[in-house]
């Protein structure tokens, strides 16, 4: 079965529940995760089950629209196929750390896709694709394709620590879509446009990391955040944040599912440091958290304990 995963049926996610000890109300984080485990572990060890010890930490904060959910359930799936020798140990002796095949990764994504149903209920596969492959992707009516050539960007991400539900907000802007499908269409042809505009500037971008491109993208991460509040998707304190980060000249929109969560602020490689150590200052008054980071990451990868930061060994030492 570890080859084609299975989808669950309503009647077996009950009866997880019910092993479990959780109510069929629950949709806690924890309750959430543990499903997600149970299903991971039966359907990809089968009968033969062995005894794991599976430690679990993870630096994302959950339900903030950074993708902690696919994060788990793509690592969850790669150590259990791994485990179970459906896939191979990567490592090549004297790595740090080692990468598997693409056809590995194919069954990584198939699974941890599984994974994030159970979770989310109908998701988009963009998460679980992202946390498998790594990079950027992209996505249009259900078909996920690699973007080849992606500059790298500096980001400032901003959690409002305003908890939301994507399953929740999803359903809104479906609703919206249907109430007012001649109003919403038109909106979400334009988020369409703005995405392919931004993937050209990026493609650019890759091949001349000219400064003239940055105007182009802080004008269409204006216009893309306004029209993700038309649709439903947006969130005072997402707003705030936008409003914060303009009055030093920075641009923001939401990221994830929106309805509060985190926002990306772009900066530019000639951003003045001391614009940023202030829009950050002003931020945290707010009761945001900041970090500076960049787009794009490697995706899955099997890492050696000796590869590990010390601060995280001392973590999986304490779990």
């Amino acid at each position: 079965m570890n080859g084609e995963p299975k989808c669950l049926c309503p009647e077996e996610i009950d009866k997880l529940k019910e092993f479990a000890g959780i109510s069929q109300e629950s949709s806690d984080t924890k309750s959430l995760a543990i499903l997600t485990f149970l299903y991971l572990y039966l359907s990809i060890c089968q009968r033969e089950l062995p005894s794991l010890d599976i430690a679990v930490w993870s630096e994302l904060p959950t339900g903030a629209g950074l993708g902690s959910s696919a994060a788990y359930s793509v690592c969850l799936t790669t150590a259990l196929l791994t485990a179970y020798g459906s896939i191979c140990c990567p490592l090549e002796e004297g790595a740090n750390t080692g990468r598997w095949t693409a056809d590995d990764l194919n069954l990584i994504n198939k699974w941890a896709f599984q994974g994030e149903k159970i979770i989310h209920g109908n998701p988009s596969g963009v998460d679980n694709a992202v946390g498998t492959w790594g990079g950027a992707l992209r996505y249009q009516a259900g078909n996920i394709t690699s973007l080849k050539r992606v500059p790298t960007l500096r980001i400032l991400l901003t959690n409002t620590k305003v908890p939301r539900s994507t399953k929740i907000l999803v359903a809104g802007v479906k609703e919206k879509i249907l109430k007012f499908p001649t109003i919403m269409n038109p909106v979400l042809d334009s988020i369409d446009a703005i995405s392919h505009h931004c993937e050209r500037i990026l493609d650019s971008m890759a091949e001349n990391p000219s400064l003239e491109h940055y105007p182009v993208l802080e004008e269409l991460f204006d216009i893309n955040q306004h029209h993700l509040n038309v649709i439903g998707v947006g969130h005072p304190s997402l707003d705030r944040l936008c409003q914060v980060t303009a009055s030093h000249g920075l641009h923001s929109k939401l990221t994830g599912a929106g309805g509060g969560g985190c926002g990306i602020t772009l900066l530019r490689p000639d951003t003045d440091p001391a614009a940023v150590e202030a829009a950050k200052q002003d931020l945290r008054t707010c009761d945001f958290e900041c970090w500076e980071t960049n787009i794009g990451a490697p995706g899955v990868l099997l890492h050696t304990s000796s590869s590990l930061k010390a601060d995280v060994l001392q973590i999986f030492k304490r779990l």
